[in-house]
């Protein structure tokens, strides 16, 4: 794959995320065993004239298309220099790929689950109800990451790897057979489930309480570009917690990935417990810039494209009465 077309297969990933979904959505329409894409019962999103029919296959293509912005633009300027250096096209399509499955699924999870559980269960188990969402978007979500992953760690990290994409890509596949692209995908999930659970249920909760505990007016009161200072707060102290929850995984998966013969057991040995938390610090300084800058293209995406974005959940008036009647 020659490298200067990476940027094409990018932008691809993004214009074909609207008839992905539109075709999920018409699937579950048509199946009768199939949950309905509705509003969910703890957020109470309502589309106002002129904007994305919420729980459309347009909206969550739309959101997916956020995703692929948000994470394919973020982690390849993470990489910085070294990137361009060495085999950025990796980078860029695996993030944009797992970005389009991060953010486009967790929509749609968050959304059939709280129908599942009914409008009042809903708002009562939110946060368990932004975890299984989480993990259930990033379980889908790091499968098309993986193969990248792998590859651009092999680049950056491997004595004598091939320093391009479509250099190194056909050296694993003619080594290692598909297996060598997904080998690290146990450790990946390891890695990234618990990293996402924490970066979506810690931002659905701290935009929660700056609103409730912090900022002095209503969110509806809130101009867009105050909402958005919102939300990049909110991003960076999830991405905090990320850091914390994710970093020995991520160590695992790094070192797992510079040798084709290690194994995540090993590695956890060789290294100890010392050894799995080296680095911390500059992790947490790094994820939470980009946890926070995620959060905000993601949101600024929504802002542009015209799409409802639901206020922080309120308690159902059914809920209200009831807990009015045991009084």
């Amino acid at each position: 794959m020659p490298e200067e077309s990476s940027g094409h297969i990018a932008n691809t990933l993004g214009l074909t995320t609207m008839s992905v979904f539109s075709q999920l959505s018409e699937s579950a329409k048509q199946n009768p065993f199939s949950l309905p894409f509705r509003t969910a019962n703890c957020s109470s999103a309502v589309s106002a004239p002129g904007q994305v029919e919420f729980g459309t296959g347009k909206y969550y293509a739309y959101c997916a298309f956020g995703g692929v912005l948000s994470c394919g633009i973020t982690h390849t300027a993470m990489e910085g220099a070294r990137a361009l250096a060495k085999g950025w096209a990796p980078t860029l399509i695996g993030y944009s790929a797992q970005g389009l499955g991060k953010f486009g699924f967790y929509e749609v999870f968050k959304n059939v689950y709280a129908d599942m559980l009914g409008e009042e269960n809903a708002y009562l188990y939110r946060t368990s109800l932004y975890l299984a969402a989480s993990a259930s978007a990033e379980f889908l979500a790091d499968i098309l990451l993986g193969p990248m992953e792998a590859t651009k760690v092999r680049i950056q990290t491997a004595p004598g790897a091939p320093p391009t994409l479509h250099g190194c890509a056909p050296l694993i596949y003619k080594t290692e057979g598909l297996t060598g692209f997904y080998k690290g995908l146990p450790p990946l999930w390891m890695r990234q489930i618990p990293y996402t659970m924490m970066k979506f249920a810690c931002f659905e909760k701290t935009v929660e309480a700056l609103y409730q505990y912090v900022v002095p007016k209503p969110r509806a009161e809130c101009s867009k570009g105050e909402q958005l200072i919102v939300t990049f707060v909110a991003g960076y102290i999830a991405g905090v917690f990320c850091a914390i929850v994710s970093h020995p995984a991520d160590t695992v998966v790094s070192k797992l990935n510079q040798d084709s013969h290690a194994t995540a057991g090993g590695i956890l040995k060789n290294l100890g417990f010392a050894g799995v938390w080296k680095g911390l610090v500059p992790r947490i300084i790094m994820i939470g810039t980009l946890t926070a800058l995620q959060w905000f293209i993601y949101d600024s995406v929504k802002v542009a494209l015209n799409l409802p974005r639901p206020p922080p959940p309120e308690m159902p008036v059914s809920l209200k009465t009831k807990l009015a009647a045991q009084h």
